[in-house]
Parts: structure tokens; C-alpha cells; sequence
């Protein structure tokens, strides 16, 4: 059994051409850019911002958002010359396959769509929480049983449903068309980011930023399951405030930033891949990184740390400076901006979904384009009902954190990807290079590592478990039906 195999690169580049399993070529550089912001601005900065400012960081905690984005950049640098240089769908498990071989690739595919899976449904929810409270404030009230999430006093959450069924459409008709309503939905979310940082200047009072790093202070000991894998490994426990606990932050807000990498899942349908692939990773990354911290700088001022809100810290803070006005107009923009979140989420999952189909790990019914509009509606219809499914049906509260492990166990695998193809096929033409390697690559694994072990270790039981499932589906099916398998058997004896 050679699960080690590997996929060549430019085996991997000659699959796009084929004509049933072939994407269109249609994203500029700004259409990416654009894909990595609306995924990136989401709940992070229109929740994350007060829960980190109150308990973790104080005034600071625009620099726990800074660092968190140096982490993330350093990862950026890896995709963005593996997204360069192999331009295929697929991102993480596509350059895996290239370099770790195609077992490492199951692995890492089958850690993506858990990733975006439980992503996708978890913004839908929030999204749904959201719509109903702006529904009420206009005097329509949804019954709890069909809007409020399954185990927190709801039966079925049918805002959440029809969100992502109307995603999953857009999807179908064509990335343009999903790629122009994207672009539309991201100016007004910007728009709204604006609006708080400009207007919210005014509302800004200096003792507010007084002391910036308050002093630090012990937290209570998390027993348990729910307790930090750092914790039980090495006797740390968290710390609040001080630099210690700007980094404790660090470890929150960093998943104010999962998504950039979805930009790679899009390779095979930019223009220009080896240009516009670097520009979408990091640009939307830089561009998202200074919103946050200029929102953070603001909200801090606006209302002492200690008493911001932690439900919605944005448009309490309007609100306790005396204009509500403000408060709904960000409660909007969070209601739309969210749906770009989904989207986005659901386009990079059914691109993992084509891209293993392609590979004859999943069926390869699940990789065919649609004659007319130019993508995997297949693999899209299917991945959209799988997360409409968990959306309505299913208590996602405790497994959101499956999410951010998922993404980082991908950010540390393409970093060492990186360093292997470096070395196993130096030859190949690389149009942007990542800088300093092998230590850019090393320093994003060591962050990465920092931040998975201050995950609750129940996280990482589940993360195992689900691995496993994994593990067995590759034995039963991938493996006997990969591709490279197929003509490996197919192959004359002695060749």
C-alpha cells in the first residue's frame, strides 16, 4: 500500500483542462481581494472586538489584533506561492497532494470540509439571530420553534435553512454573478466598518484609554475537558490583562482572520493565477487586518472595557453614547455582511468536495461542471444541503471550536509543504516566493502550534474522532478508487 503517493504538479494542472471537470477562468485580483474580505469581516469584528477588550486585553486589544494578523500572514506567504505555482482547486489538500503524498491529502480535504462545513452552518445561525432581532425591532416577531437554534429553545432554525439554500443557488448560476453579489454586499459591510470608525471618532474620550495595558490578573482555573490543552500539558493557566494577556487574546481573535485561505480554493478560476493569487491572499488579509484594528482603537474609546457589551460590543457602544440610530445601521450591515460570509465559506467547501471527486477519492460524479454555468453544482447542491442540514437541525454551540483547529491544522501543513516542494522540485517555476524560507515557514508553524494548544482539550477529542471517521472512509473508498491507484493497477507489469 503506498499511501505516500504523490500527484505531480503538472498532472494536477492538466486535470483543469478537462473538458467535463473544467472551471472558468473569471476572477480578477480584485474579485479575490474582495472574497477574502467578505469572508474575513464577519463575526470577528462585530462581536469578537468587546469579548477580547473586556476579558482579555483592555484598551490593547488593537494589538492582539495586530499580532493575530502577523500569524496569519505568515501562513498567507506559504499559500500564496503554493496557490501560484499550482493553480488548481483544491488549496490545502492540492498541495498536499503534491508534496506529502495522498493519504496526508485525504486527511487534510477531509479536515477542510469539516472546517468550512461547521463554519458555513455556524455563521448561519448567528446570521438567523440577527435577522430575527431586526424583524422584532419592526414589529414581527418569528415564533422561537423555527427560530431560535435546536437546543436553545427552537425545533428547527428556518431562517438559517433558507440563507443557505439561497447561497447555495447563487453558487450554482456562476462564480461571476457570485462574485459581482459578493463584491455588492462587501462595499455595504465596509461601508458600515466605516461608519463606525469615522463616526464613532467623535464619541472617543482619552480616559477611556487609561491604563491601555491594564494590569495583569490571574483567571480561574478551567478544570476538565474545558480546559486548554496548555494547561494540561504544561501547568499554564490563562492570564487576563497585561502583555500576557494581549497574547491570551492573541489566541481568541486570531479566528477573526480564518477564511483568507478560502482565496486559494478559488486558483483554478482566476485570470491570471500566478499574479492575482498573492494579491487576494495577502492584500484582503492587510486590508482586514487595519479595519480591525482601527474598529478595536475606536470601540475602546467610545465605552470603558470593562462595561462593553459582548453580544453585539458595536452597537452597544452607539447606543450608550446616546444614538441608536447608529446601533440599527450596524445591526443591518451585520445581517448582510454575514451572508457573504456563508457564501464564501460554501464556495470553498464545494471546490475541496471537486477537486477530491476529480481525484477519485470522493465519487467523480461530484466533480462535474455544469454545461451552462461553468460550476460543480453537484458537489455545491450536495455540500449546501449537508450545511443547511446542520443549520436547522443540529446544536453547533459546542463545536464551533472544530472549526478553528481544522483551519490551523491546514495552515501548518501547507507551511510545511512549502519547504518540501522547495526541496523535492526546485525546478518548478514559482511566481511568487515565499521570502526567508525556510524560517518564514517554521515561524508559521510555531504559531500556529501556539495558538491550537490554548484549544479546550474536548476540542481535540472531537477533532480525533472526527479524523477517524476519516481515516476509515479513505480505507473503504478513497483508496481503492483513487485515480493514481486506477492507473497504477491499469499499468503493463514491469513499467
Amino acid at each position: 500500500m503506498n499511501l505516500l503517493r504523490t500527484k505531480s504538479v503538472e498532472q494536477s494542472i492538466r486535470d483543469t483542462e478537462e473538458p467535463a471537470h473544467r472551471l472558468r477562468r473569471a476572477l480578477s485580483a480584485l474579485d479575490l481581494t474582495v472574497f477574502g474580505i467578505g469572508v474575513i469581516i464577519g463575526t470577528g469584528i462585530f462581536v469578537l472586538t468587546g469579548q477580547v477588550a473586556r476579558d482579555n486585553a483592555g484598551p490593547a486589544v488593537a494589538l492582539s489584533f495586530i499580532l493575530a494578523a502577523v500569524v496569519c500572514g505568515l501562513a498567507a506567504l506559504c499559500y500564496a506561492e503554493f496557490a501560484s505555482t499550482v493553480p488548481v482547486a483544491g488549496s490545502a489538500y492540492t498541495f498536499s497532494y503534491a508534496t506529502l503524498g495522498e493519504f496526508p491529502a485525504w486527511v487534510i480535504g477531509w479536515d477542510l470540509i469539516l472546517e468550512m462545513a461547521l463554519g458555513a452552518a455556524v455563521v448561519a445561525v448567528g446570521w438567523s439571530g440577527y435577522f430575527a432581532s431586526l424583524l422584532d425591532d419592526i414589529g414581527v416577531t418569528l415564533p422561537t420553534t423555527i427560530a431560535d437554534p435546536p437546543g436553545e429553545g427552537g425545533t428547527v432554525n428556518v431562517p438559517a435553512i433558507v440563507l443557505v439554500l439561497l447561497v447555495t443557488a447563487l453558487l450554482v448560476l456562476g462564480i461571476k454573478i457570485s462574485s459581482r453579489v459578493n463584491a455588492v454586499v462587501v462595499a455595504i459591510k465596509v461601508s458600515v466598518v466605516l461608519l463606525v470608525i469615522f463616526a464613532g471618532l467623535f464619541f472617543v474620550k482619552g480616559r477611556n484609554y487609561d491604563p491601555f495595558i491594564p494590569p495583569s490578573a490571574s483567571t480561574p482555573e478551567v478544570a476538565g475537558l474545558d480546559a486548554p490543552l496548555m494547561q494540561v500539558l504544561f501547568g499554564v493557566t490563562p492570564v487576563a490583562f497585561g502583555w500576557l494577556g494581549i497574547f491570551s487574546a492573541l489566541a481568541i481573535v486570531f479566528f477573526a482572520y480564518i477564511g483568507f485561505d478560502i482565496v486559494a480554493t478559488a486558483a483554478e478560476e482566476a485570470r491570471r493565477p500566478q499574479r492575482d493569487l498573492p494579491i487576494g491572499l495577502i492584500g484582503s488579509l492587510v486590508v482586514t487586518a487595519i479595519l480591525y484594528a482601527a474598529v478595536s482603537t475606536v470601540v475602546v474609546g467610545m465605552q470603558n472595557y470593562r462595561e462593553l457589551s459582548t453580544d453585539a460590543p458595536l452597537a452597544d457602544a452607539f447606543k450608550a453614547v446616546g444614538h441608536p440610530v447608529f446601533a440599527t445601521i450596524i445591526d443591518v450591515g451585520a445581517v448582510i455582511g454575514l451572508t457573504t460570509v456563508v457564501l464564501i465559506l460554501l464556495l470553498g467547501m464545494s471546490r475541496i468536495f471537486f477537486a477530491m471527486g476529480r481525484d477519485g477519492l470522493m465519487p467523480r460524479w461530484l466533480s462535474v461542471v455544469h454545461p451552462r454555468f461553468g460550476t460543480p453544482y453537484r458537489s455545491t447542491v450536495i455540500m449546501g444541503l449537508i450545511v443547511a442540514a446542520l443549520a436547522g437541525f443540529i446544536p453547533l454551540a459546542e463545536l464551533a471550536t472544530l472549526v478553528n483547529i481544522g483551519t490551523l491544522f491546514a495552515f501548518v501543513v501547507v507551511s510545511l509543504a512549502v519547504v518540501i516542494l522547495r526541496r523535492t522540485r526546485p525546478d518548478l517555476p514559482r511566481a511568487f516566493r515565499t521570502p526567508l524560507v525556510p524560517l518564514v515557514p517554521i515561524l508559521s508553524v510555531l504559531a500556529c502550534l501556539f495558538v491550537m494548544i490554548n484549544l479546550p482539550v474536548e476540542t481535540w477529542l472531537r477533532f480525533v474522532v472526527w479524523m477517524g471517521i476519516g481515516i476509515v472512509i479513505y480505507a473503504a473508498y478513497g483508496y481503492r478508487n483513487s485515480r493514481l491507484q486506477r492507473a497504477h493497477a491499469e499499468a503493463p507489469s514491469g513499467k
